[in-house]
């Protein structure tokens, strides 16, 4: 049995749940109000495949819910963090974007709160990458498949095997590695296409973020 099959923390994900949010309370707003570049991206690939509605899935303070709304798509966005969502709630009003936005605490290792076959993209921007384990991490890309609509995107941003953090730190097991209290997933190519299987693989794109600096993937695909 391979080491990312083990047994899931729940100790983890009580934990990271609570940094979560103590971080999100001291630093407000902490991302800044500009979209990141994998939002950019899947923008103009959901337009392209005629999407109108979104469920991002980790938004946190919602600077990518809240580009998406101003493109024009209706966003359903999700996190486990109260207090994120309590400021990505506070910015779409102020923003005059309350009617195009919504927020629902949800934890994804819990099955979505939504019907199935229910919206036309999903965007999750660093969420899979988290202390989830492997099984967590396919149960959301299952629910993910679940909530969409035949054909529709799943977008989804992930740091790899190549960032300079693998490796190192508090290691989980897994392929989980903390640092400064943020606990990351690494994935390699072989979790990547195994995610894949049953959709239609659009494309992995490899790209750069932030300080250090992080090096992810992004990953496209279709529900059949």
């Amino acid at each position: 049995m391979r080491d990312q099959e083990r047994q899931d923390d729940p100790g983890i994900a009580d934990t990271q749940r609570a940094h979560w949010q103590a971080t999100y309370a001291a630093h407000p707003r902490m991302y800044g109000t500009q979209p990141s570049e994998a939002a950019r991206d899947a923008a103009a690939d959901f337009r392209a495949a005629g999407a109108r509605t979104v469920l991002e899935l980790g938004a946190g303070h919602g600077r990518d819910a809240l580009f998406f709304a101003r493109e024009g798509f209706t966003v359903h966005a999700t996190d486990f963090s109260a207090t994120a969502l309590g400021q990505l709630t506070a910015a779409a009003r102020e923003s005059g974007l309350a009617d195009r936005v919504t927020a629902t605490v949800h934890d994804v290792r819990d099955p979505l709160p939504l019907p199935d076959g229910c919206v036309d993209a999903v965007f999750a921007h660093m969420l899979l990458c988290m202390a989830l384990s492997t099984r967590e991490i396919r149960a959301v890309v299952d629910e993910a498949a679940r909530v969409l609509r035949p054909g529709g995107l799943l977008v989804y941003t992930v740091r790899h095997t190549g960032d300079a953090h693998f490796g190192a730190g508090v290691s989980h097991g897994d392929n989980i590695y903390e640092h400064g209290g943020f606990a990351v997933h690494f994935f390699d190519a072989d979790l990547i296409h195994d995610l894949a299987k049953g959709w239609h693989l659009h494309g992995v794109h490899a790209f750069e973020e932030g300080e250090l600096p992080r090096r992810l993937w992004r990953v496209t695909q279709a529900r059949r």
